[in-house]
């Protein structure tokens, strides 16, 4: 098992949502943490309640929808921390909404900051890793890049193309040392997406708490597990079939309820 304690990581989204869960859960593992994220002050907020683990913190207020943030966010974390052993790309937009609805800039920043931001990271990590011979790269995607959900299809999309980029590199750099996880949550409970609507699910779409979440993280470096789905509801069935019988699929999530719970949820 790969011991997470003295490890160098860098997590982005650290401010608000899952990513104070999982920065707890690996502070607890005694890891160092680079906490980026847009809000200067929930950066702060999550570093103060990560001191009691004895750990190293550093935050980095960045705008990850900015081509200059990106390239500038590693070379920061490098000469603070001297090296960085795991990244996290779990920053995120939850665009939800008709897609023609939506303003395209906010579509357009939605695959910035869900998919080219990641990409961009990790470009900019991957020579220090690869110098170095180890590392792990753990991508928070979500069920909806396995079977899209209605009214959430630019989301969808970035979480598609970051879980299949994602699978091209783990079998392009294997036996280099780096490691590559890709974490599918359902719909995550108390933060996000939740908190915004105060709506739930219907029961067998299923559904998944932070902290799961946040262990399935744990899980995937110690363990150096591929992927892990995190939903309580048979949704990874919907999108096993989907891959045989894309009709059949979607039949499956229409009965499922989920496209009136998306439709409900954006008010159309």
């Amino acid at each position: 098992m790969t011991s997470i304690s003295g490890k160098h990581v860098l997590l982005t989204g650290g401010s608000r949502g899952l990513g104070p869960l999982i920065a707890e859960a690996l502070a607890k593992r005694g890891a160092h943490i680079a906490l980026a994220a847009r809000s200067e002050e929930g950066l702060r907020v999550t570093s103060q309640s990560l001191s009691k683990y004895g750990i190293q913190t550093i935050i980095i207020p960045v705008d990850l929808s900015k081509a200059e943030q990106q390239q500038r966010l590693v070379s920061t974390v490098l000469d603070k921390f001297g090296s960085i052993d795991i990244l996290i790309n779990n920053a995120g937009l939850e665009t939800e909404g008709a897609y023609l609805d939506l303003p395209w800039e906010a579509i357009r920043e939605t695959v910035e900051v869900n998919l080219v931001a990641p990409m961009a990271i990790t470009y900019q990590v991957l020579p220090h890793m690869l110098k170095q011979k180890s590392g792990h790269i753990v991508n928070i995607a979500s069920i909806g890049a396995k079977s899209g959900i209605a009214f959430a299809a630019t989301y969808c999309g970035t979480k598609a193309g970051l879980a299949e980029w994602t699978k091209g590199l783990r079998l392009e750099l294997e036996g280099t040392g780096v490691h590559f996880s890709t974490i599918f949550p359902g719909y995550v409970t108390e933060v996000g997406m939740f908190a915004k609507f105060h709506m739930n699910p219907p029961a067998i779409v299923g559904s998944c708490s932070p902290s799961q979440v946040a262990n399935a993280v744990v899980k995937a470096i110690e363990k150096e597990k591929l992927e892990i789905l995190v939903n309580s509801g048979p949704n990874s069935l919907a999108a096993a079939l989907s891959e045989l019988s894309p009709s059949l699929g979607d039949w499956i999530v229409k009965q499922s309820g989920a496209v009136e719970f998306q439709r409900k949820k954006v008010g159309k």
